[in-house]
């Protein structure tokens, strides 16, 4: 963390960051840079094709061509390189769904202060029942999950595993790519019976359904049914409070042989608990939209894991583009 106080001008700076960020938002949602796709349209011609007014336009346009997401030239407007590979959704490295479900999160983010008075979540406890919304997080965690799979999937050794335990999967992303990396492991999903239909055809889509089956289960109040030499707990634990959280682990490592490897994916903070930057935010998040869920840091999950019978537990040198972290250990043969 920055020591040195910082200038007015900083603090100002600061301050209004959230302008760029919802002209960010805007452009996404308006779908602006697909209108505008490979080529290079003018402001009357990306009006017509977002079906909006042609003044506003031109001040959308003009503010995110000052952002470097757009190239004006003369009068025609063209995406950056940036723009056409992460905001068109023709492109396979879309990250507009997750952009969009920043931007559905913009209304409780600025009650942060009622949240800190009151210590409750001020995010409206059916937020997940729009159809909008739901879709713009499932596919966002989607898409997020496929760009990062891969690299985790060559960074968790999971070399001779027969059974993963995929807990609170969601589509199942990671353990697809778990299974197209190793052969021989096959996967058990567990997740909501909500999330059934999209994990199941996400799953056949990539051609693994006689090696990765779905089970429906509320992790919080249901025990893990099966035996697994392998388990992946990935951004689950922060949406829940400590005492859950301790809960859960203890349920995934009940459900593992001796040796079995756990493995947890999450926001980690420092033991400190003041930085990482966006852990830290992600804890604010959890405060606006849960009862108790927070980031954690190395030395909490290493406690949960530990006080669960895992030994030989390591934080493996993997980090993600928003500051995540894998920490992995083995159940012992014998717990205390």
């Amino acid at each position: 963390m920055e020591s040195e106080a910082r200038s007015p001008a900083d603090l100002l700076k600061l301050s209004g960051s959230y302008w760029a960020a919802c002209t960010l938002h805007a452009g996404v949602e308006l779908d602006l840079f697909s209108v505008i796709g490979d080529g290079g349209l003018t402001c009357e011609q990306v009006a017509e094709g977002i079906g909006a007014a042609h003044r506003a336009t031109s001040l959308l346009l003009n503010a995110l061509a000052a952002m470097s997401l757009l190239e004006k030239r003369g009068e025609i407007y063209r995406n950056t390189p940036a723009a056409k590979n992460f905001l068109t959704k023709d492109s396979p490295q879309y990250i507009g769904h997750i952009i969009r479900f920043h931007h559905y999160l913009v209304e409780s983010w600025s009650k942060l202060d009622e949240a800190v008075k009151t210590g409750r979540p001020v995010r409206q406890k059916d937020f997940y029942e729009d159809d909008v919304k739901r879709e713009a997080y499932l596919m966002g965690m989607f898409n997020n999950a496929m760009a990062l799979a891969p690299k985790v999937a060559d960074e968790l050794d999971l070399a001779g595993r027969k059974r993963l335990l995929d807990l609170g999967g969601g589509p199942g992303t990671y353990a697809i790519h778990f299974c197209k990396r190793y052969p021989g492991l096959k996967a058990t999903v567990c997740d909501l019976v909500t999330t059934r239909p999209f994990a199941e055809k996400t799953i056949a889509r990539f051609g693994l359904s006689s090696r990765i089956d779905f089970s429906e289960l509320d992790y919080l109040t249901q025990e893990v049914e099966g035996v697994y030499d392998a388990a992946w707990l990935s951004f689950i634990l922060h949406a829940e409070c400590p005492e859950d959280c301790r809960m859960i682990v203890k349920k995934a490592v009940k459900a593992l042989q001796p040796g079995g490897l756990i493995a947890i994916h999450e926001f980690v903070l420092d033991n400190t608990l003041d930085g990482p930057v966006r852990p830290a935010l992600f804890s604010l998040n959890m405060l606006l939209g849960t009862a108790g869920g927070q980031s954690y840091s190395e030395e909490q999950i290493t406690t949960m894991l530990a006080e669960n019978g895992v030994g030989e537990i390591r934080r493996l040198p993997f980090k993600g583009p928003a500051d995540s972290s894998i920490v992995v250990g083995k159940k012992l043969d014998r717990t205390d």
